[in-house]
């Protein structure tokens, strides 16, 4: 709302200003040359302004105009509100809104982050690992977020990492704080996928779970302190800051109707869970980039269970009973996911586990216990076959394409489950688009020995249930070796999707996990001028994206290729994707919309 009144008083916090209702009664010839002025300025710069002015002895004075500071709803509002007055085309309006000002719509925010009360009190900064704003109450164990919300309470769940058997207490936090990670960290990961509040690699905090206290600084604060996080700048801030909530309107709706006319560029969302598709769904997403079938088995502590038995299973009759236990969740996820997403395309991801989130050492001893409860097995024998399998770098591990090749039978339960959910759901009148990747290939053989397990299983199923689909099979592609061979694995994949995350990785040499440690150092020092994990490094990371794609392409012209780390949802990522020729970006749910909106600018 217009307000006016003497300058100085105002300015001093003398008075406060008046609406300009009272100058229009007051001084109604002032009024109507103001008017007449507003219009011609924001006529002749076509944006919304903000203008200072004066009138003495009733004569109005212009001091200055500039374009207007505005929320993310004041700059949909605006945007269109301009295009109906005809002031400016639909091209202009999309680049009036920036992509930070949707997720202000998507997320609660801070109410005031440039008042004092707010400065004053930011007691640390980590990584603003996913956005909004969260107000809680510290707890320190995923059981305690659980209760606490049981209870109607706002908690901050505090971890110095976490691991796949907080995720109860993930999803029951208002938000989360950890010690360790970075932007693509297991708590970033989850927590962007639910649009929740996330600030990781709080390198400065130290947690103490057992006495249930975390310094932070020169503070100490314990269960129950109340604290607030800013997950779009990685603050931490002491006690309860005043909340706006998401913030969505039929502006919205008209303008992103705009944006998708424009752009070219598919925008698909990762989501692991019939849940997840459905909240991808209504944000837009044209499908399923990337569905983690690992995350799956987060989401109950009977599933967690089931994969450490195959994980640690000593024999392959062991595995596969293991592994019988996970075949109907996997299969009744995959018909969810297929039926919330009826007619639009999912991408599978097989079984990628890096083996220390699922056997954490903070929880050796509770394992052990469960382990030798549910097998019967010596507790020394336990402890030898975790000892064997652990690894010195498990991200480079036994991970990936290489479970799948040393225990064929992971895969095949996989692509029966698959194939089953998919002609299930075909029997109900749902259009399944099924498109199955095989992650961590560096070597064409590798990707060959997976597909033709792959289409056996298929072919077996088809034959069993006198019914066949379509389908694809392809690779993700993050590791640096196999952008270069791209030409050879595109003789065996139908599709490409860049694991940005991982090759990033892997072409920079930084552990994702632990980069926190440095990466506050390198950017401060101008080393680096962003976080290589939340925008894509161009010159090189971005060459092997370039690399591949031609490549790829040479083999097999009609190659689908897209990304699906979490570089998809950043803006200047999304830019530099649409003009290497990719035809699809997928990010979190949440993250959809600023992807369609940076995929049309583009092009305006």
């Amino acid at each position: 709302m217009l307000r006016y009144g003497s300058g100085e008083d105002v300015v001093a916090g003398i008075r406060t200003p008046e609406d300009l209702d009272a100058m229009r009664d007051h001084m109604p010839e002032a009024y109507a040359e103001l008017v007449e002025n507003c219009e011609i300025l924001e006529s002749h710069y076509k944006e919304m302004m903000d203008i200072e002015f004066t009138v003495q002895e009733n004569r109005l004075w212009m001091l200055q105009c500039r374009s207007g500071k505005r929320t993310g709803t004041g700059a949909v509002k605006i945007a269109v509100d301009m295009v109906n007055e005809a002031l400016v085309d639909r091209n202009t309006a999309i680049k009036m809104v920036e992509p930070g000002h949707l997720d202000q719509l998507l997320h609660p925010q801070f109410a005031n982050p440039e008042a004092a009360s707010y400065k004053g009190k930011v007691i640390t900064t980590g990584l603003p690992a996913s956005p909004g704003a969260a107000v809680g109450q510290i707890v320190f164990t995923a059981e305690d977020a659980e209760a606490w919300h049981a209870q109607g309470k706002s908690a901050i769940l505090v971890r110095t990492e976490t691991s796949p058997e907080d995720v109860g207490g993930m999803h029951a936090a208002a938000g989360i704080l950890t010690a360790r990670g970075g932007m693509t960290s297991h708590a970033a990961v989850v927590a962007r996928g639910w649009g929740k509040c996330c600030v990781s690699g709080c390198s400065s905090i130290r947690v103490n779970e057992i006495e249930k206290v975390v310094a932070i600084e020169d503070k100490m604060l314990y269960e129950g302190d109340w604290i607030s996080l800013n997950g779009s700048t990685g603050e931490v801030i002491l006690g309860k800051q005043p909340l706006s909530p998401p913030a969505l309107s039929a502006d919205l709706e008209t303008f992103m109707s705009w944006v998708d006319e424009v752009r070219q560029l598919k925008v698909m969302a990762n989501a692991d869970t019939p849940g997840d598709a459905l909240a991808a769904r209504k944000n837009g997403a044209e499908g399923i980039g990337l569905c983690r079938t690992e995350h799956m088995f987060f989401a109950s502590d009977e599933r967690i269970k089931a994969v450490r038995q195959m994980i640690m299973a000593p024999t392959v009759e062991l595995r596969q009973k293991a592994l019988d236990r996970l075949l109907p969740y996997q299969r009744s996820d995959f018909e969810g996911i297929f039926r919330a997403m009826d007619g639009l395309p999912v991408t599978i991801r097989l079984l990628d586990p890096p083996l220390h989130e699922f056997l954490p050492e903070g929880h050796v001893e509770d394992i052990v216990r469960e382990l030798c409860a549910e097998t019967g097995a010596a507790e020394d024998d336990v402890l030898a076959r975790m000892e064997k399998l652990s690894e010195v770098n498990p991200m480079l591990g036994f991970r990936g394409c290489r479970l799948g090749i040393s225990y064929p039978e992971l895969t095949e339960m996989q692509a029966r489950a698959i194939f089953e959910a998919a002609i299930s759901m075909t029997n109900q009148g749902i259009q399944v688009f099924p498109e199955i990747m095989v992650p961590l290939v560096g070597t064409p053989q590798e990707l060959g020995h997976q597909v033709a397990l792959i289409r056996q299983i298929a072919n077996n199923v088809f034959t069993n249930m006198g019914k066949t689909i379509d389908y694809k099979v392809g690779t993700m592609i993050e590791i640096p070796r196999a952008a270069l061979v791209a030409d050879e694995i595109a003789e065996q994949a139908e599709f490409f999707s860049f694991g940005t995350n991982d090759l990033t990785q892997m072409t920079f040499g930084y552990s994702r996990d632990d980069v926190g440690k440095f990466l506050p150092i390198y950017l401060a020092q101008g080393i680096l001028q962003h976080d290589p994990f939340e925008v894509l490094d161009q010159r090189g990371v971005g060459e092997l994206v370039k690399i591949a794609t031609e490549r790829g392409r040479k083999a097999r012209p009609n190659l689908k290729v897209g990304i699906c780390g979490e570089h998809g949802g950043e803006p200047s990522s999304v830019a530099f994707f649409a003009k290497a020729g990719l035809d699809y970006v997928s990010c979190s749910p949440f993250r959809v919309p600023i992807a369609r909106l940076a995929a049309a600018q583009v092009l305006v």
